[in-house]
């Protein structure tokens, strides 16, 4: 876990002094709603669709137990005694007062939380690997670059109002567990030859509205000069990138049309006055960073075997929902916040206290948010993975769907996000009924489904195996659905890719049959138990889906001349 130094808290406690002026300033009619909304946003505090919400920042979705519980102290007190943790790692609280923000984060400076450009246009959470410093396939420790980058990137003044928000997402292992490919930027950890550490960097990636796959215009950049490229990338998008309008102003967009060859070319050109710059790195900075995190202290253990434990449940639980650990004797354990009949990423205030309990007795004090909106103890010891599993049982977090179709990634959608088209929600919940049975869902095997209220994404429908997106005809929800997408490269040869739409939207009630079909379609062609969806349809392509799902040529002509009507 980071620790904050005397720099760190200043500047915090410094924010919170200040935004508690602005909003007294505002309240008391001396700021415009304009004049406040570029200062309340770069405080993570969104006007929604029936009150405020505020994002609260996690830096790389890494939590010690202390601030969890002061989490769910203050959604018991100023919010509905609830939380919703985002793709992006984050804490979103759904109904907080505005009078009562400044207080909010006063009290998340005492734990060394804030909620400092969680929104607005400007650097993003860092995002990485939720099994960072834990998994066999490490290369380095991304929880030490990503928070170089933080404290390069927070109040960066050059960089203070950039065209568009700004995400980052860097990974430190073999596999991809961090999308690097559909962030703005993308890194990911490699070693040379001779075995020095570097980062293949990406540009230009992102979903919303015209997703990408961001371009490669870094093979292996050696890591003294990572920020000093960032920051030359950062000034082209600053110069050129569009501030005329608001849906072209992304840097994705920038790559695109200037094309990635001259793109490459304007950042070499603007890296070659950075480079060996002041905010080239040298070893006694990365070493005085890594030396503020807090380590666990793992004991000397062999590895078991669990096969033995025959309680019923326990197996599948396992199977699914623990993952190896490079530390002889322990395991990584992911508690699900996917039960059936809950939002997908929502935790109440007392499982958020229990759960601290958890990490405590279990963990080392430690606990970690993943991008697919699910909690991890990351430092368990094998010895005690049955109480661990007894325990999350109790509080219904020990569904063992891990990488399976229930799994669902969801933003709030319409039930509360001003923006949205349709109702993510409920949508998540007729999905999860339809396949509540455990055994059906393992012999389906690995699926990634996301659903997304709206073009911008949230939901990250663009890189589920399915993906469903919200969309509005003629007042009414209806939703597209779309297969093929993929995150990133978990295994050798499965790279990110785009989902493709099938083909006409559907009304919300239809939905869960919809997928039922492909799934039929699915298991009728796999070779093998061992295929996955997303193999099946990269190997025989979407039209055999299409069809299975539309029907003949007279039903799905039927279907459009009705949708034609409607639209």
């Amino acid at each position: 876990m980071y620790v904050y130094d005397e720099i760190d808290q200043r500047l915090v406690d410094e924010r919170v002094r200040q935004f508690r002026g602005q909003t007294e300033r505002f309240l008391a009619g001396q700021l415009s709603e304009e004049e406040f909304r570029a200062l309340r946003l770069r405080n993570g505090l969104y006007i929604q669709r029936y009150a405020p919400m505020l994002r609260i920042a996690i830096p790389y979705g890494l939590l010690s137990t202390p601030q969890l519980r002061k989490l769910a102290d203050i959604a018991r007190r100023y919010d509905r005694g609830y939380g919703h943790f985002s793709t992006r790692q984050n804490l979103q609280l759904n109904w907080p007062k505005l009078e009562q923000v400044p207080e909010i984060l006063a009290e998340l400076a005492t734990v060394q939380m804030h909620a400092i450009q969680t929104s607005g246009n400007s650097f993003r959470n860092v995002t990485t690997d939720h099994f960072a410093g834990v998994a066999r396939d490490e290369i380095v420790d991304s929880y030490v670059w990503c928070e170089i980058i933080r404290q390069w990137s927070t109040f960066h003044p050059e960089f203070s109002f950039l065209p568009r928000k700004f995400k980052i997402a860097l990974n430190g292992a073999q596999a991809d567990r961090a999308a690097v490919a559909v962030h703005d930027i993308g890194l990911h950890a490699l070693r040379d030859e001779k075995g020095e550490i570097g980062f293949r960097v990406l540009v230009g990636g992102g979903l919303g509205r015209t997703p990408m796959i961001g371009v490669c215009i870094r093979e292996f950049q050696p890591w003294p000069h990572l920020l000093t490229y960032l920051e030359a990338i950062l000034r082209v998008y600053n110069r050129y990138g569009r501030r005329d309008n608001i849906h072209k102003a992304r840097i994705k967009i920038l790559v695109k049309e200037r094309g990635a060859d001259k793109f490459r070319d304007e950042v070499e050109a603007e890296w070659a006055h950075l480079k060996d710059g002041p905010a080239t790195l040298i070893g006694e900075e990365i070493e005085r960073i890594a030396a503020r995190f807090t380590r666990p202290a793992y004991e000397r253990l062999g590895d078991i075997d669990l096969s033995t434990v025959t309680l019923p449940g326990f197996a599948t639980w396992l199977k699914r929902n623990v993952h190896p650990h490079k530390v002889a004797g322990y395991a990584a354990v992911t508690l699900s916040l996917k039960k059936t009949g809950v939002p997908p990423g929502d935790v109440t205030s007392e499982q958020m206290d229990a759960i601290a309990d958890l990490a405590d007795r279990y963990s080392c004090g430690e606990l970690r948010v993943s991008h697919e909106q699910n909690l991890v103890l990351a430092d368990v010891r094998q010895a005690d993975l049955v109480a661990v599993w007894r325990a999350a049982r109790a509080l219904g977090l020990a569904t063992p769907n891990l990488g399976l179709l229930t799994n669902i990634i969801s933003c709030p959608g319409g039930d509360f996000c001003a923006l949205a088209n349709a109702k993510s929600i409920p949508v998540a919940e007729a999905i999860q009924r339809r396949f509540d049975d455990l055994d059906y869902l393992h012999d389906i095997g690995e699926l990634d489904l996301n659903i997304s209220g709206c073009m911008n994404a949230c939901g990250h429908h663009h890189v589920g195996n399915i993906g469903i997106l919200g969309v509005d005809k003629n007042g009414e929800e209806w939703y597209q659905i779309e297969i093929g997408g993929n995150q990133g490269e978990i295994r050798p040869g499965l790279k990110a890719a785009l989902g493709k739409a099938i083909g006409p939207s559907f009304a919300r009630a239809e939905v869960p049959a919809v997928i039922e079909r492909l799934i039929e379609c699915y298991l009728a062609h796999r070779d093998s138990d061992a295929e996955r969806f997303i193999d099946v349809v990269n190997r025989i392509g979407i039209a055999p889906f299409k069809e299975h799902v539309y029907g003949n040529a007279d039903q799905r002509s039927s279907r459009n001349q009705r949708e034609h009507a409607l639209a």
